[in-house]
């Protein structure tokens, strides 16, 4: 009677989180509707939108650190490689956390790779030592992106203005935008929403 009785507990303490969640999403969804929202996505992914086209021109100008040395192609591969490895991190780091105090065994059949990357994190201290070692990793992949994508000094593009070359190139405003938005925010938001799913992959394994 007393496992039951746990059992019957721990299913509506589940159904309640899942409706709980449920109407959170719903309530988001319906905020991202009012017209200053719907604002501020337009205008944030016209600016992505242009900052990677910029981006794209500089390298196949051979206007960027990698390109000027080598050629366009291995700056444009080195620079998407980075950013995707770089989202990689950022999420697998919202995952991890998020996880940590879930028992592994309970998504171990319908999550397997995930259950292994948990099993491995959350081994001991491996854990602290992921989140230290992933701030060396995103150094890195961070330099790796500023050499392929950032503008030389005094780089033109197009003929645009000297006020929007300065805006994007000479304050680096454009590197800002895609690094973090495809790189950063937008895998951390997602993973945090999605943490069993976001990791289990292979290539989150890799990392």
């Amino acid at each position: 009677k007393y496992l039951l009785f746990t059992d019957s507990s721990s299913q509506l303490s589940y159904q309640f989180k899942a409706k709980t969640q449920k109407e959170q999403l719903i309530k988001m969804a319906r905020g991202e509707n009012d017209p200053l929202t719907i604002f501020k996505n337009i205008y944030s992914t016209i600016l992505l939108i242009f900052s990677a086209v910029c981006i794209h021109g500089l390298m196949f100008t051979q206007q960027t650190g990698l390109s000027e040395s080598q050629n366009s192609i291995v700056a444009c591969v080195v620079f998407w490689a980075a950013i995707i490895w770089l989202s990689m991190i950022e999420g697998g780091q919202a995952s991890h956390v998020g996880l940590a105090p879930v028992d592994e065994e309970i998504y171990k059949t319908s999550h397997p790779i995930a259950y292994m990357c948990a099993a491995s994190s959350n081994k001991g201290d491996n854990l602290n030592r992921y989140l230290l070692g992933r701030q060396f990793g995103v150094i890195f992949v961070v330099f790796c992106v500023n050499l392929s994508g950032g503008p030389i000094k005094d780089a033109k593009l197009w003929d645009l203005p000297d006020i929007i070359i300065q805006i994007f190139f000479g304050t680096g405003a454009a590197m800002i935008l895609v690094t973090c938005m495809l790189g950063q925010l937008n895998t951390q938001v997602n993973a945090s929403i999605c943490m069993l799913d976001f990791i289990n992959n292979y290539f989150s394994l890799f990392t």
